[in-house]
């Protein structure tokens, strides 16, 4: 075992390790403290290898230990100045640099990560949320550059840093010391080192506040359940503003002496990366990958020949629903062993995880990780708590525990989020069953989660209700086999109203912010689902999307007498029954359906 961690196969195990205090097994009550100690534990070890160019190893480049820390060090003193007192804004690649101010800023004032990929606007108003000092990011004549100089004039000339070689970041931190901290972080724990904006982006950012205890809590408990230590090589093309990537293949590897590889400024976006993963598992021994499930249904595409890929140890997979007919192609064409996951940002990064060693529950998302608490709650109509689910009862997902924030920054995203005695209102539904392992059943709330990404489904809902001639707007994910789902629109008229699907397509593709959560179908409807008080019934437009993907795979399959009807089942979550299912069309049925995350049935 790479961490040398006892085995992880049941429940009682984890009770057992819980008899010692977690505070007890921390190499530090803070993350700073936690990357000083691996620092000086694996000084001389390689702690990153950031590929510049994933087909080229001759453009690698490479830190120790010793020198990461003394470059998240310098950044902690030169970020310390530049936010005067408030938190640091960046908008940044995938590189080692992005990992050096991530971590410098949770030193000091704390980072407000950005997605690159949104537009200036909104870039704008993540920062006036988080209300950021300064702006990190890359080089004069750069497309990055180019949308954070519109943020900052639209916050009245916000500071802007640019990393880049002699840039005035790397010019700061070259004359800062490397040896100590500049300046007194305080000794609190509960300070904040990390503001991510969560659950899509609207006009009012949500921002998760994580403290340097949660993050350091959470890299002790991820090294335990993955069993991560100094043999480890751990591969990450996931983006840098996201949680998962920063703690999950990032910090916690960072705590346990492993080796991170960088899969690029653009990760698992380049197409380069992708075409050779095999050649980068293999030239660089990794043992541990995480990815989304668009990543690992991608990677069946990419076949394995003559590669070794016994470094391999395990792939993670998390962030959105994973169909168990690619775990099981996976496992079966690469040997290759994926460990469900599940976590939110407000968890720090992840609750829930089926056993490195033990039996994996195919298509659960596992147990509880170690000082995690996990309980399924049935509340009333209004959201309220009643009472404790019994044994694979459907209700609501809680979370609780030392990774579990303490609020969001705006005090109004509070509210409905924390039930009594610290237990987070996760939005998720599911069950456990009698051996503690937990399946989702679906969503209370109505993220859109299209490959990993978040999509807040108000973006795409208030754009279309701009338009004049449209009188409601309501979005929904409609299962996908590539991306897990995509959004898709539903709108009604105003009466007289001549507007067709393809101009309100068109006119949603330059309309919402976000490039993402640009739906994939605009529908017409004659009259709104909606509830007794007037509230649009969304499940009834998510049965309605799952009977449209279910139905154009069948009719692409050459099954067109086949039909399908989606309905949500309270304990089962949502289930499509199949109509004209013959003993001669089943074969056929079942592998057009393979790919996508949902249940069916023949009638």
């Amino acid at each position: 075992m790479s961490g040398g961690f006892p085995k992880l196969e049941t429940l009682p195990d984890v009770e057992a390790v819980e008899a010692t205090a977690l505070a007890d097994r921390l190499d530090a009550p803070d993350v700073f403290g936690v990357l000083k100690a691996a620092a000086e534990r694996y000084a001389d070890r390689t702690a990153i290898i950031d590929l510049a160019e994933p087909d080229d190893p001759s453009q690698d480049r490479r830190w120790t230990y010793r020198e990461a820390f003394e470059q998240i060090t310098r950044a902690a003193n030169a970020l310390w100045a530049a936010g005067q007192g408030k938190p640091v804004g960046y908008l940044l690649p995938n590189r080692a640099e992005t990992h050096f101010v991530l971590w410098g800023a949770a030193a000091g004032v704390g980072a407000a990560p950005v997605n690159p990929l949104l537009s200036a606007e909104v870039v704008c108003e993540i920062l006036e949320a988080a209300e950021a000092g300064c702006l990190v990011t890359t080089a004069p004549g750069t497309p990055l550059y180019d949308t954070a100089k519109a943020a900052s004039e639209a916050l009245g000339g916000l500071p802007l840093l640019c990393m880049g070689a002699g840039e005035s970041l790397e010019a700061e931190m070259d004359r800062q010391p490397a040896e100590a901290l500049a300046f007194d972080p305080g000794e609190d724990p509960h300070r904040i080192a990390a503001y991510f904006h969560t659950g899509g982006t609207t006009g009012a950012p949500k921002l998760a506040q994580q403290t340097r205890a949660n993050q350091a809590a959470m890299a002790w408990m991820l090294r335990y359940t993955l069993d991560l230590g100094p043999d480890d090589v751990v591969l990450t093309g996931l983006p840098l503003f996201h949680a998962n990537a920063a703690i999950l293949t990032g910090l916690a590897p960072l705590s346990a002496g492993s080796t991170l590889v960088l899969g690029g400024e653009e990760g698992f976006r380049n197409k380069a990366l992708m075409r050779g993963f095999w050649d980068v598992v293999e030239r660089y021994q990794v043992t541990v990958f995480s990815g989304v499930p668009t990543i690992f249904s991608s990677l069946l595409d990419q076949p394995v020949s003559d590669q070794d890929l016994s470094s391999l140890r395990y792939g993670v997979v998390g962030a959105a629903p994973m169909p168990v007919s690619v775990i099981e192609a996976f496992e079966a064409r690469t040997g290759i062993k994926i460990l469900e996951l599940y976590g939110m940002t407000e968890s720090t990064c992840v609750s829930t995880c089926n056993p490195r060693d033990g039996e994996c529950k195919v298509g659960s998302i596992g147990m509880r990780l170690a000082y995690h608490d996990v309980k399924i709650a049935i509340v009333d109509e209004k959201g309220d708590f009643v009472r404790d689910a019994g044994v694979d009862e459907a209700g609501l997902v809680c979370l609780r525990g030392p990774t579990v924030i303490p609020g969001y920054k705006q005090e109004e995203r509070n509210a409905g989020a924390f039930f009594d005695d610290g237990w987070l209102n996760s939005g998720d539904l599911g069950r456990m069953d009698a051996d503690g392992y937990i399946w989702l059943t679906g969503r209370a709330k109505d993220l859109i989660i299209r490959g990993g990404h978040n999509i807040d489904p108000s973006l795409i809902e208030e754009a279309l209700a701009a338009r004049e001639d449209v009188e409601l707007a309501a979005a929904v994910g409609q299962p996908d086999i590539y991306a897990g789902e995509v959004p898709v629109a539903y709108v009604t008229l105003r009466e007289g109203a001549h507007e067709s699907e393809a101009a309100l397509m068109a006119y949603a593709k330059t309309a919402v912010a976000e490039r993402p959560a640009a739906p994939k179908a605009v529908r017409i409807l004659d009259q709104m689902p909606v509830t007794a008080v007037g509230k649009i019934f969304k499940p009834r437009l998510r049965e309605h999307a799952t009977e449209c993907a279910v139905r154009a795979a069948l009719e692409e399959a050459g099954l067109a007498g086949v039909t399908a009807r989606a309905t949500t089942d309270k304990q089962r979550g949502l289930i499509v029954t199949l109509y004209g299912v013959t003993p001669e069309n089943a074969p056929a049925v079942a592998r057009a359906l393979e790919g996508f995350s949902l249940t069916w049935e023949r009638a």
